[in-house]
């Protein structure tokens, strides 16, 4: 039974108000009434729709019965107002708590009101209620709620109690959600060699046999088809992106345009947004118009509308989304249209992150096609092909329902392939002849097989066919089978359209006239048709759709000899090009955010120069996503095309790069000014970037004399003729955060001061060290010979600090020179082979030193032994000869030293299988009596260098060129000091050298990370005997920097079936320990053996996977890899859950994972065009505070104006997701680590959240693509009044459009 409470906020004259209202509105309309229970939404009451009944007849029994009802609602007013106001208690998330946050009653209690302007605001916003309930246009809506809010009295931010009941507990419980399939529990049980191995066709005898059954069957629907045309366009793989469109994609929109206005029911599909705005652009207005229709009529249709068919496995969270807001909000400015449905037919492998998204979208189903082999049998053996995907977690006390936020309906196509060939039947053999292409000089297995359809041939061939398609649709309980028609680039010649269409259509026809005797209904249709008549024949079957949680990772496909081929090798394939790609992504998200607030700040304050600039500069904001976006798409990021496209992509990432640092420098130079913006062109970027191969270079600030600079820092920085520069540090994230920034300077007599002035106190002077030309990271500084000589420079230096930024932050600091103090910052040096290097130092005095005297670092001869760096939260312990990490010891909160954990660091390499490890495959060679290799063997001269000094210190061995590997820990009492940094510069050198090599970094621990008794084996093919039972490991993956996921080792496959894509982190955990690993970039990882996870860095491979690319993969490049690494307690007396838990990162290892992908940026005030005194040394973004802990700003992006598309318009999009952490799982002390100073645990929403000094129009929930309205508030007001309503739940990613007012 539902339970409400009535909520009362105004005097007891409001009563008759409510009494009479209810003659009109049925009860559920109000906003007063709150369900409490967490079941579903009340449907409308009954009894309010009897009692008008009553009213209208006339009948006196109504008196008695409103009589009564007005007596119990003054009984429970008059009890609660004695009690204190309550706030709504409902379930966290449900569609009704949600919207009494954002309803217009007067129970909403809206945050930021006092009690006052409650009552002012609830006479005047009742009307808009009343208004709101009746039938009108949007552009009536629209008006009158902004009527309302011009109205309204301005919120009052003093004394106001922004909690809120549907924002949960600080420490939430994150559980799994309750589904009917649980990936990795079925994939642990398949059998990975079936008999059918060889031949590639799942369909035997128990297939056949259950056919010929349903055939018998009476009440089995009739045999429903829909014939779906289509074309994949990959946005480069054997040519580049531009040849693609110029030789294929192109032609094809021409043809389609041209030709279905001829074939009045054709249909068809396109997907890749990019070669459709390419086309648009260069097609006669004619044309367009002509897709406008075909698009309108529905006959074709829209799939997915991301800018690129997204790789699944190595994409992060942010540019997923973006690539799809590009392509939707293009398809909305130029054809109007919103997709519904997704279509994912060529990414190696399908995870849960792109099914959210499009569940977000408001999308209506989604349809996958690479999964492994053995799912494909599995779900035609179960008959649940189509089934609703279902995010894997959900909070403790949520109810579990079909159509939970985040669920999608998928269709998974049955067979291996999207090709006519692969997809007709389970034939290929037989669908082979219904791919009608003929091309003169084209010669291919279709071609020669195919028959073109005759009146003589017609009945004969289509019974052959729908042989084949009764057989797919036996295998779903509805008897409805989707079927594409086309295949990679098709219909790109005049005369494969005529063809393919003219022998369908005679096959439909022919089938449709003997509809009685075939008892099948066939048609041109699209996946919308395929969703709406599955819907429709499912309506009120018992079971309904099955439930799915996980993911498809690892996919595999069949050798030619008949063994698994697992796609595993494309999740590292080229880090370098990842890491090009992570780059664009954090800058253009700076850039964006910049942007935003900078040009709506220009607007707002009417400064006509700096508008005319930020709508100049937009266009390289839409180039810059659409390149990002392009990148994305599932044979670019995976590193799966040709050499010369990878460099393709990597030019236009390089250059986008280059102009969102541009823009970066343009809008700080906007928003640190006082006033009209007077100066540009004053800051410069801390990097230097020769060319897309190489890797982002360091430069030194330069500094000018105290006498001759302009800016106010100089004026009071003391001692005439001293020497400053000054730089501005950028933190894109919306909450305040402690980091470690490097600065390279030309003399190391310097002191860091603040925003403030204020000397910063931790601060470390290091060398720059000058190892190689490949390693030469010193401008005009070079050294011959061998890796022997190290050197450290003698004209720059590195100085490290701690910087405490405020959220989403601009701040100014100066470096000075310090003749008195520096003397105590500057590290000590170990290194058996550094000190003759410095001896000849220690006689140069840099240019522009200030006439300071420069002494050496101290350089000591390293000690016997192993290698110890301790701070006050560990001590490391390093192996003398290898210089790896070999065991971590942890202190306890009275600093005592614990028991020392195993943390060995190794490196090594998996040899390649010729021929069947490539680009895309992983395996290791199987004629090796040994899979691994020691790869470091063959470097003899191997060097080690300590560096301690007061802030950090490290140890560094270097092998070669091939690889430097750095391990660093902090002193700066903050909650950095808990973790372990870890970076590495691989080289693999010009091919030969380290041919077929596989390369990883292994972390070896005693933790125990065993999975759970069920999951260790199945009776049914394994002994009982618990003594033989194997130990296998458990590691959490996450994906896409979105959500985690458990991974079990199997067995019964090799090491390649058990590596997992991972974006931004893993961990191993027991009952005691957790091992975290965060990450830069998308690479594969794995835990192949108890107490173990190793990460792949780089591979070579010389020969072709066999997979369509044509080449080895040997074009690599210098790649730095930077890693954090925690050990953390997990919480005490922890046992099996019931119901099992959803595990997250810790919320130290969330804040490292963002600050590890954001990190802040740095810009110098140039010292030749210094402005004048009109900058401010702060500017904080966020003024009224940071966004709670936990919500992550994806990104706050423009967006553009519908007429006129390359320029800015006064909205944007912001989306906010609330990433998930586990409150219990924390470093020893972790009250100590000052994490609540920077991260504070809240439960009260966001906040008074104020972008900049901007003033905001209208704030509405949209679908998380910004097209439509959210789908949970298509039934409310969907514009929020502040942002300090707006609700998250734990995970969740939503959207909000901000449209901001035109003057401040």
């Amino acid at each position: 039974m539902t339970k409400f409470k009535v909520h009362f906020a105004e005097k007891h004259k409001n009563y008759t108000r409510l009494s009479m209202d209810l003659k009109t509105f049925p009860l559920h309309k109000f906003s007063d009434v709150e369900k409490i229970s967490g079941e579903e939404e009340v449907q409308p009451c009954p009894l309010s729709r009897m009692s008008f009944k009553l009213f209208r007849r006339g009948s006196a029994r109504c008196i008695g019965l409103l009589s009564a009802f007005v007596t119990i609602l003054l009984c429970l007013y008059y009890i609660s107002i004695g009690q204190p106001n309550p706030t709504p208690s409902s379930e966290a998330g449900s569609p009704t708590a949600a919207g009494l946050q954002r309803g217009l009653g007067p129970a909403a209690g809206i945050t930021g009101f006092s009690v006052q302007q409650q009552q002012l605001q609830q006479k005047k916003i009742h009307a808009a209620a009343i208004v709101s309930n009746q039938k009108r246009s949007s552009e009536q809506r629209a008006e009158e709620v902004t009527a309302v809010e011009q109205e309204a009295v301005e919120p009052d931010d003093t004394n106001v109690e922004y909690a809120r009941s549907s924002w949960g507990d600080k420490c939430y419980v994150l559980l799994q959600s309750d589904t009917n399939i649980t990936a990795n529990e079925e994939h642990s049980r398949f059998d990975f060699q079936p008999e059918w191995m060889r031949s590639k066709e799942y369909w035997d005898r128990g297939f056949e046999e259950r056919f010929d059954a349903q055939k018998k069957e009476k009440q089995r629907p009739p045999l429903k088809i829909i014939v779906v045309p289509h074309s994949h366009n990959d946005p480069g793989w054997l040519k580049t992106f531009t040849n693609y469109f110029q030789s294929d994609s192109r032609q094809i929109l021409n043809l389609l345009v041209t030709k279905m206005q001829e074939y009045k029911d054709m249909t068809f599909i396109w997907s890749e947004i990019s070669f459709l705005q390419l086309w648009w652009d260069q097609a006669h207005p004619t044309k367009q118009r002509a897709l406008r229709r075909l698009v309108d009529s529905g006959r074709i249709e829209i799939t997915t509308g991301g800018w690129v068919m997204t790789d699944e496995a190595n994409v992060h969270i942010y540019p997923m989304l973006d690539q799809l807001i590009e392509g939707h909000q293009w398809l909305k400015n130029n054809l109007n249209v919103t997709p519904k449905v997704g279509w994912s037919i060529d990414p190696f492998g399908h995870g849960s992150t792109v099914p959210y998204l499009l569940s977000g979208a408001n999308f209506e189903g989604a349809i996958i096609q690479r999964i492994h082999y053995a799912w494909k049998q599995w779900f035609a053996r179960q008959q649940m092909g189509d089934f609703v995907w279902t995010p894997y977690w959900r909070t403790k006390g949520e109810a579990v329902a079909e159509g939970a936020a985040g669920s999608l309906l998928t269709h998974n196509m049955p067979f291996d392939i999207y090709s006519i060939k692969g997809s007709c039947g389970p034939h290929p053999f037989i669908c082979l002849n219904f791919d009608f292409r003929k091309i003169p000089g084209e010669y291919t297995e279709y071609s020669v097989k195919a028959q073109f359809i005759t009146d003589d041939n017609v009945e004969e061939k289509a019974q052959l066919l729908l042989e084949q398609y009764a057989r797919t649709a036996s295998l779903f309980p509805h008897n409805v089978a989707l079927i594409p028609v086309g295949d990679d680039f098709r219909y790109n010649k005049e005369r494969e359209v005529d063809q393919q269409y003219q022998n369908y259509k005679k096959l439909i026809d022919h089938i449709m006239a003997n509809r009685r005797l075939y008892n099948t209904d066939i048609k041109f249709g699209t996946p919308s048709d395929y969703f709406a008549a599955i819907r429709e024949r499912m309506k009120g079957r018992s079971p309904g759709f099955p439930s799915f949680k996980g993911d498809f990772f690892v996919y595999s496909d069949i050798f030619s000899e008949g063994r698994p081929a697992y796609w595993s090798g494309y999740f590292t394939t080229r880090p370098f090009y990842k890491l090009l790609s992570s780059e664009l992504e954090h800058n253009l998200r700076a850039a964006e955010i910049l942007f935003t607030l900078a040009y709506n700040t220009a607007r707002q304050a009417q400064r006509e120069n700096a508008i005319k600039i930020d709508e100049k500069n937009y266009e390289q904001i839409i180039h810059a996503r659409r390149n990002l976006g392009l990148f994305q798409h599932h044979d670019a990021i995976t590193g799966t095309s040709k050499a010369a496209v990878m460099r393709d992509y990597a030019m236009r990432l390089f250059e986008s790069i280059q102009n969102m640092v541009k823009m970066q420098e343009s809008c700080i130079e906007q928003l640190l000014q006082r006033g009209q913006p007077r100066h540009h062109g004053f800051l410069i970027s801390e990097f230097e970037r020769d060319n897309f191969n190489k890797l982002p270079r360091k430069m030194p600030i330069q500094m000018v004399s105290g006498d001759d600079s302009t800016t106010p820092a100089a004026a009071g920085a003391g001692a005439g003729g001293s020497s400053i520069g000054s730089f501005v540090l950028y933190n894109s994230l919306a909450q305040k955060r402690i980091e470690i920034v490097t600065l390279r300077v030309q003399h190391p007599n310097v002191k860091i001061l603040n925003h403030e002035g204020v000397e910063l106190k931790h601060i470390q002077i290091n060398p720059v060290w000058n190892i190689t030309d490949t390693y030469d990271l010193v401008l005009g500084t070079t050294t011959t010979g061998t890796i022997g000589r190290i050197r450290t420079s003698t004209r720059q230096y590195e100085v490290m600090f701690v910087a405490e930024l405020e959220a989403l932050s601009l701040s100014t600091y100066r470096v000075q020179v310090d003749e008195a103090s520096y003397r105590r910052n500057i590290a000590t040096i170990y290194c058996d082979d550094c000190h003759e290097a410095s001896a000849t130092a220690s006689t140069a005095t840099p240019a522009g030193a200030s006439g300071a005297t420069v002494t050496d670092f101290e350089v000591r001869a390293k000690p016997a032994g192993d290698i110890q760096l301790e701070n006050p939260h560990m001590r490391l312990l390093f192996d003398e000869k290898s210089g790896f990490l070999k065991t971590v010891t942890r202190k306890n909160q009275r600093k005592e030293l614990m028991k020392p954990m195993q943390c060995n660091i190794k490196f090594a390499a998996y040899r390649s299988a010729q021929f069947h490890s490539g680009a895309y495959l992983f395996k290791t060679d199987p004629e090796q009596s040994e899979a691994e290799k020691d790869v470091l063997e063959g470097y003899t001269d191997v060097r080690i260098i300590i560096t301690s000094g007061p802030i950090a210190s490290d140890v560094t061995v270097i092998y070669g060129p091939f690889l430097a590997h750095t391990v660093r820990i902090f002193n700066t009492r903050t909650h950095l000091d808990a973790a372990i940094y870890v970076e590495n510069d691989i080289d693999f050198e010009p091919p030969p050298k380290n041919r077929e090599t596989e390369l990883f970094m292994r972390l070896i621990t005693n933790i125990d990370n065993i999975a759970g008794a069920p999951m260790q084996r199945d009776p049914l093919k394994e002994p009982t005997d618990t003594g033989t039972m194997p130990e296998l490991p458990v590691f959490y993956s996450d994906q896409n920097g979105f959500q985690y996921h458990e991974r079990i080792k199997v067995p019964a496959i090799g090491i390649e079936g058990n590596y997992f894509p991972i974006t931004s982190g893993a961990f191993i955990q027991d009952s005691r320990l957790r091992l975290t690993l965060l990450t830069t970039h998308a690479q594969g990882a794995a835990s192949y053996e108890p107490g173990q996870l190793e990460v792949m860095l780089d591979r070579r491979t010389l020969y072709d996977d066999y997979r369509g690319m044509g080449e080895g993969v040997v074009d690599s490049h210098l790649t730095r890899h930077k890693f954090w690494l925690l050990v953390e307690d997990m919480p005490r007396g922890q046992h099996a859950a019931k119901p099992p838990g959803y595990q997250v990162p810790s919320r130290q290892g969330q804040v490292l994972a963002n600050a590890l992908r954001y990190p802040p940026n740095l810009y110098f005030l140039s010292s030749i065009e210094q402005p004048l005194a009109g900058l401010q040394a702060q500017v904080r973004l966020l003024p009224k505070g940071a966004l709670p802990c936990d919500v992550h700003l994806t990104t706050l992006r423009t967006l553009s104006d519908p007429e006129l598309q390359l320029f800015p318009s006064a909205s944007a999009l912001m989306v906010l997701h609330r990433q998930g952490f586990d409150c219990s799982v924390s470093a020893v002390g972790g009250r100590e680590l000052g994490l609540d100073s920077i991260c504070p645990l809240s439960n009260g929403g966001l906040g008074p959240v104020q972008l900049g000094k901007l003033s905001l129009h209208t704030i509405e929930a949209t679908s998380l693509t910004g097209l439509e309205q959210a789908k949970e508030k298509a039934q409310e007001n969907f514009r929020i009044r502040s942002l300090a309503e707006v609700s998250l739940q734990p995970m969740e990613l939503r959207t909000f459009n901000l449209t901001f007012s035109d003057r401040s």
